[in-house]
């Protein structure tokens, strides 16, 4: 069941006649199923991309492989450039990006919990940089929760 903050989202979008994409690596589909879950979502919800693995950040987020080769799959600039990826590709207003370390292993150094949200409406990028507590399960939703701040943020 969608909550009061996805919601807003949804009614922020709709009164702006505005969508989203995602592109979603550690949260594998959930910032995009928990939009869905808003009744009449598809007025405001274009679609995503799974990105699990990071040869499909290029291929289907189109997030350059220099840039991948240089900050690696979790960073700042991974987190921007799946946002501004798939914005594009998916023709939406706004892009999300989520790319982070679930845990419970580190991944490139970076420790469980650290996640990267991107968000970009086409003129800006913003990211944010977290450090989230707990299991695989609570650092993918608090990500998630955290993107939908992000937006919320920027839709003002």
């Amino acid at each position: 069941m969608p909550g009061p903050r996805t919601a807003a989202l949804h009614e922020a979008l709709l009164a702006r006649g505005e969508t989203v994409a995602a592109a979603e690596s550690l949260t594998a589909g959930l910032f995009c199923a928990l939009l869905a879950e808003v009744p009449g979502a598809s007025a405001t919800l274009r679609g995503g991309v799974v990105v699990y693995a990071t040869d499909l950040k290029s291929e289907l987020a189109g997030v350059p492989a220099d840039l991948l080769a240089e900050h690696g799959p979790v960073s700042r600039p991974t987190a921007a450039a799946l946002a501004e990826g798939v914005r594009e590709r998916c023709g939406a207003t706004w892009g999300v990006g989520l790319t982070g370390v679930a845990g419970p292993t580190p991944v490139d150094g970076h420790g469980p919990g650290r996640v990267y949200v991107g968000v970009s409406d086409g003129q800006r990028t913003d990211v944010v940089e977290l450090d989230l507590p707990g299991d695989r399960a609570a650092v993918r939703a608090a990500a998630v929760d955290a993107a939908v701040d992000a937006l919320l943020d920027r839709l003002g």
